[in-house]
C-alpha cells in the first residue's frame, strides 16, 4: 500500500503541492445552552445574537437550545480558529446566566418535551425549517436531536484540480473531474473514518436522562446517573445517536455523484409506511413535511457529505446535480470537552493530511460486501475502539486495529511532510500569505501526536474523559459542567475587542432586517410554497 501511495504522491507536481496552501476550510460547531443546574435551556434564542434564520454565523440546529456557530471560509488554520474563537467569545458573553455545553452528549434533559424545537419566525422559509424539525420529532424523537458535534468543511482550489487532472491524464470537464475526485476521497474516508473515531471520539459516557425509556447496552459508571461503555470512543456516532431504521435501506456507499443523488432523490419521493400512518397533519397542524423516507436530503445521516452551496430557493440536492460537488463536509467529529473551542489546531492539521491522503491514495469503487464491512468497522470502533486486541475487517482478513492505524499513519505522515515542506518554502520566500504557519514541522507534529494514541490508548480523549471522571469522582454532568463553566469564564475574562463586538452587533441587526425582507417577499401561502419546494 505504501509503495502505491509513494507512486501517486510522486505524481503531485510542485505547482499542485503549492496549492495545498490554498485549501479552504470552515467549521460548524454545535453546542447546547444549559442553565446553572446543567439542565437544557428552556429560554428562547437571545435576540442580541441575531435572527437564527438569516444570521450567517450564529444560528440553531434542531432545538432552540442547540446553537450552531459557523466560521467564514478560511485558508489559514490559525485564521480559522481565530474566527471560531471570536464568534464563540461573543456568544459566551451574551448568554446571561447560561453556559455553552462543551460535550457532545447532552446535559440533563427531562424527556421529549424538555427539548424545544427550534423556531425561525413566520416567513415561509422559517415555517418550513420548523416543520421539518417537527417531522424529525415524530420520526425519531427529540432526544436523539439533543446531541452536538462539529462539522469540518474542506475544499481544494481549482488551480490544484487543474494540475491533478493533467497528471492523471483526464480529459472531462473540470467540474465533472472535481466531483469524481471528491467521491474518490469520500470512498477512502469511508474506509478509514474509524481512525477518526478512535483518535478524536470524545463521548464514551452520558447522563441517564438521555436513556429514558430506551433499550441500550450501556453499563452504570457511578451512582450519580452516568452510563458508559468501557472501551467506547463515540457513543454519539453509534446506535444511541443518529440512527434510523428507515434510512438503513438506502445503503449509500458514495461510489459516484449520480448514484448518490439518485438514491437520495428516490428516498425523498418514496413513501415510508410508518410515516404514512402518522400523516402530514394532526389536528389541522403540520407535523412533518411529507411521509417519505426522507423529508428533505438533509435528513440523511452520514459521517461525510458531498456539498454544493445552493442559490436562494434552490434545494441542495438540485445544486449538487446541476453544478457538481464544491466541497466535502466531515460530520463525525465529537466536541472535545477539554478544549475551549472543541477542536485544536493540531486536529485541523491532522484532518487536512488525512483528507488529502484519502484523495491521493488509490480508491476503488466500494462493493456491497465492502460497504457492510466498513459499516461494521466504524460501529465497532465507536463502541469498542480501545478494547485490547481489537481487530477490524480488511480485504486480506481481520487485522489488529493498532497495526492498521499505525500503517495508515505512515501514509498520512508522507502527506503531512508535503504540507510542512510547502509551508517552509513559502515562509522562506516571504510569501506565506494567509496560511501563516509558524512551525515548519507543525503537520508532522500533528501526526506524531496521534501516533502516540495508537501506542498508548489511555491518551485518547475518550480514555482521558473516563480517567478524569473516575479519579475525581465526577459524573458526566459534573465533568462537562465544570469544563463548560471554566471555558466560559476564561473567555469572558480575556475581554473583547470593541471591533469584534461591533461586528457581531451589526450582523445581528442586519439578520433581523433580512428576515423581515424574506417575509415581505413571500408571494404565496405556506402550503403552496411547501408544495413547490418539495416538488
Amino acid at each position: 500500500m505504501t509503495n502505491a501511495l509513494d507512486a501517486r504522491l510522486e505524481l503531485l507536481s510542485e505547482a499542485a503541492r503549492r496549492e495545498l496552501l490554498n485549501i479552504s476550510r470552515g467549521i460548524e460547531k454545535e453546542g447546547l445552552r444549559v442553565d446553572s443546574s446543567h439542565f437544557i435551556s428552556q429560554t428562547s434564542h437571545p435576540d442580541v445574537l441575531g435572527h437564527t434564520l438569516t444570521h450567517p454565523q450564529i444560528t440553531t440546529d434542531y432545538s432552540e437550545a442547540l446553537m450552531e456557530l459557523i466560521t467564514p471560509v478560511s485558508q489559514s488554520v490559525d485564521g480559522l480558529l481565530k474566527d471560531l474563537g471570536d464568534v464563540h467569545s461573543f456568544v459566551q458573553s451574551n448568554l446571561g446566566d447560561e453556559v455553552l455545553w462543551s460535550g457532545s452528549m447532552p446535559c440533563k434533559i427531562e424527556g421529549n418535551e424538555s427539548i424545544r424545537i427550534a423556531e425561525y419566525g413566520d416567513s415561509n422559509l422559517g415555517k418550513l425549517k420548523h416543520i421539518y424539525r417537527k417531522g424529525l420529532d415524530v420520526r425519531y424523537g427529540r432526544i436523539m436531536q439533543s446531541i452536538a458535534g462539529l462539522h469540518y468543511n474542506f475544499s481544494l482550489p481549482d488551480a490544484f484540480w487543474k494540475e491533478w487532472q493533467v497528471v492523471l491524464g483526464d480529459k472531462q470537464p473540470l467540474q465533472d473531474f472535481k466531483s469524481e475526485q471528491y467521491f474518490s476521497l469520500i470512498r477512502n474516508f469511508r474506509r478509514h473514518s474509524w481512525l477518526l473515531m478512535y483518535l478524536f471520539g470524545a463521548s464514551p459516557a452520558l447522563d441517564q436522562s438521555f436513556l429514558a425509556g430506551m433499550r441500550h447496552p450501556l453499563q452504570p459508571f457511578d451512582e450519580k446517573g452516568t452510563w458508559y461503555l468501557p472501551y467506547a470512543t463515540s457513543l454519539r456516532m453509534g446506535d444511541l445517536g443518529y440512527h434510523s431504521n428507515a434510512q438503513s435501506s438506502l445503503a449509500i456507499c458514495f461510489n459516484n455523484l449520480s448514484n448518490f443523488t439518485n438514491t437520495l432523490q428516490e428516498a425523498i419521493h418514496k413513501p415510508y409506511p410508518a410515516y404514512e400512518v402518522m400523516g402530514v397533519k394532526k389536528d389541522g397542524e403540520y407535523i412533518q413535511l411529507n411521509t417519505n423516507i426522507l423529508q428533505i436530503e438533509n435528513e440523511y445521516y452520514s459521517s461525510i457529505r458531498p456539498k454544493r452551496n445552493a442559490e436562494s430557493g434552490e434545494k441542495p440536492i438540485s445544486a449538487l446535480q446541476q453544478r457538481g460537488v464544491e466541497y466535502i463536509e466531515v460530520r463525525c467529529l465529537d466536541l472535545n470537552p477539554f478544549l475551549p473551542l472543541g477542536i485544536s489546531a493540531q486536529q485541523v492539521r491532522f484532518l487536512d493530511a488525512f483528507l488529502i491522503h484519502c484523495l491521493i491514495a488509490d480508491s476503488p469503487l466500494v462493493s456491497d460486501a465492502e460497504c457492510q464491512a466498513l459499516d461494521w468497522n466504524f460501529e465497532t470502533v465507536v463502541n469498542r475502539g480501545r478494547e485490547p486486541g481489537l481487530k477490524l475487517k480488511t480485504p486480506a482478513g481481520d487485522a489488529p486495529l493498532n497495526e492498521l492505524g499505525l500503517s495508515l499513519l505512515d501514509g498520512i505522515e508522507q502527506v503531512a511532510k508535503i504540507f510542512d515542506d510547502v509551508n517552509a518554502m513559502a515562509a522562506d520566500a516571504g510569501s506565506l500569505g494567509q496560511q501563516g504557519q509558524a512551525n515548519g514541522k507543525s503537520y508532522i507534529a500533528a501526526i506524531e501526536e496521534q501516533r502516540q494514541k495508537l501506542i498508548q490508548p489511555d491518551l485518547t480523549p475518550s480514555a482521558n474523559i473516563l480517567s478524569v471522571m473516575a479519579s475525581e469522582s465526577l459524573s458526566w454532568l459534573e465533568f462537562v459542567g465544570e469544563l463548560s463553566l471554566k471555558h466560559q469564564l476564561v473567555s469572558q475574562s480575556q475581554g473583547h475587542q470593541p471591533s469584534i463586538d461591533e461586528k457581531y452587533a451589526l450582523m445581528a441587526k442586519e439578520s433581523f432586517l433580512k428576515e423581515q425582507q424574506l417575509k415581505e417577499a413571500d408571494l404565496s401561502e405556506f402550503s403552496e410554497y411547501m408544495t413547490q419546494y418539495l416538488s
